[in-house]
């Protein structure tokens, strides 16, 4: 039974060309509309159509008796189906036209269009699934990689939300303790002990911790590391990007200049999602057009987690390059030398010297040489400097991220008030603090406010 009440309808495939395209009806009246506009092939009432099962027919507008299309439609009754409502979904000729037609005879019959992820969302509201497992539906629609996907499917499993019951249990223990004595001091209870419950505190602050150094690398998987390739004008950074790409991506030509605005593209290695923005070169110019192309390069430098900071081998460095080098010395940044198939001219110990330790890798982006081994030194500095990137359970939103840290400081001020002396009532405050704050993840203790927000983010129809 519909926990919402209305009925509401959604194509819920791409809209254009395509061989199928499926129309979705949820709520109380999906079957008493299915069967007002729905035609089998078979002698059959559509109100004695079986659930789970398919039957060709055809699509009706009852007001005027036209046939709409020719489809395949099948009953899904509550609570097994995606929202535990009754639904309906119709697979359709995978044309833009047919699909608007079918879904504004079923909105003629009652329903209302569904909002942005309002099927998903009924989803939660009813129970089927929690919040951050609605989260990763959209993650595994967005995912770029196999990893990616696998983190997303990972979590749409439970895995992420076990983990925090788990701890929410643990924590709900320490507040019943820790309250039993407050509330029943004469009853045979075991006295609340100061030096275990921190201990027990501290054990559960420590395990959030650890789940919070894997958030860096479970954003990565789930939005793309954020690379610019950033250098002067012709030293080649649109021929890197498309080296990097295997395709023409970006034009190419011997006039500096020629890039005027960012170009955004991603790259999978090693099933990391990398997000390469080529970017114009940056110089003093003139040109109107050229000075907006530089101002969003430096735009995109401010965003970067990662700079592939691009110099021409075959030339000695110039005022420009070393400019850009003060620009991203704090940054995190790979040294790409271009143009290796020409003799070298580079004075290679002066950038060596203004970026320590950190990677240079030679490459001829005109020849594709080098750029296995750029993209072997991407990969090593993901996992080394940000953390290993596995497909366990992962933090991947910032959401999650943010609530994590807030149970963590709620248990530093627990931790710190038993140390104090502080009374036991404070204490417990601020354990419940942290209970409450993880629930945020699940959906447990989180404002509508943040759940509509949520589920704006989702494409209609899912």
């Amino acid at each position: 039974m519909s926990m919402t009440g209305d009925t509401i309808a959604a194509i819920s495939t791409p809209l254009g060309e395509g061989s199928i395209g499926i129309v979705r009806i949820s709520g109380e009246d999906s079957f008493r509309i299915a069967s007002e506009i729905f035609r089998p092939k078979k002698n059959i009432d559509p109100s004695e159509m079986k659930p789970r099962t398919m039957y060709l027919g055809s699509i009706v507008d009852p007001g005027s008796g036209e046939v709409i299309d020719e489809v395949l439609l099948v009953k899904y009754k509550a609570p097994f189906t995606y929202t535990r409502e009754n639904m309906v979904e119709i697979n359709c000729h995978g044309g833009f036209t047919v699909q608007r037609r079918i879904l504004e005879v079923v909105l003629g019959r009652g329903a209302r269009v569904a909002e942005p992820g309002e099927f998903t969302k009924r989803a939660f509201l009813n129970g089927r699934i929690d919040l951050s497992q609605a989260e990763a539906v959209i993650d595994i629609i967005r995912a770029k990689t196999d990893r990616a996907l696998n983190v997303a499917v990972n979590q749409l499993k439970g895995g992420l939300s076990e983990r925090i019951r788990e701890v929410r249990q643990r924590i709900l223990r320490i507040i019943a303790h820790i309250e039993a004595n407050i509330d029943f001091p004469e009853d045979d209870i075991p006295e609340a002990d100061p030096d275990t419950i921190r201990e027990d505190i501290r054990g559960i602050r420590v395990e959030l911790e650890e789940l919070l150094k894997k958030a860096q690398a479970g954003k990565i998987m789930r939005e793309g590391l954020s690379t610019v390739i950033l250098g002067r004008p012709n030293v080649g950074k649109s021929s890197l990007l498309n080296s990097l790409l295997r395709e023409k991506r970006a034009i190419v030509t011997d006039i500096p200049g020629t890039t005027r605005d960012i170009i955004e593209e991603y790259l999978n290695i090693n099933g990391i999602p990398v997000k390469i923005v080529d970017t114009a070169g940056i110089r003093e110019t003139c040109d109107a057009v050229e000075k907006i192309g530089v101002e969003r390069a430096l735009e995109s430098l401010k965003e970067a987690e990662l700079v592939l900071l691009m110099l021409d081998a075959s030339d000695e460095l110039r005022e420009e390059d070393r400019a850009i080098m003060e620009l991203v010395k704090d940054k995190f940044v790979i040294v790409v030398l271009n143009k290796t198939d020409l003799p070298e001219k580079l004075s290679v110990d002066e950038v060596k010297s203004a970026f320590p330790g950190k990677p240079l890798i030679r490459v001829s982006a005109l020849r594709e040489k080098g750029i296995e081994e750029l993209k072997e030194a991407i990969y090593r500095a993901v996992t080394e400097e940000i953390g290993p990137v596995d497909e366990g359970v992962i933090v991947t939103r910032a959401r999650h991220s943010q609530a994590v840290k807030n149970a963590v400081e709620a248990l530093e001020r627990a931790e710190s008030a038993l140390s104090s002396g502080i009374p036991m009532e404070m204490v417990a405050m601020e354990v419940r603090e942290a209970w409450e704050r993880l629930g945020e993840i699940t959906g447990d203790t989180v404002r509508e406010d943040v759940v509509n927000a949520i589920f704006e983010n989702f494409c209609i129809g899912k």
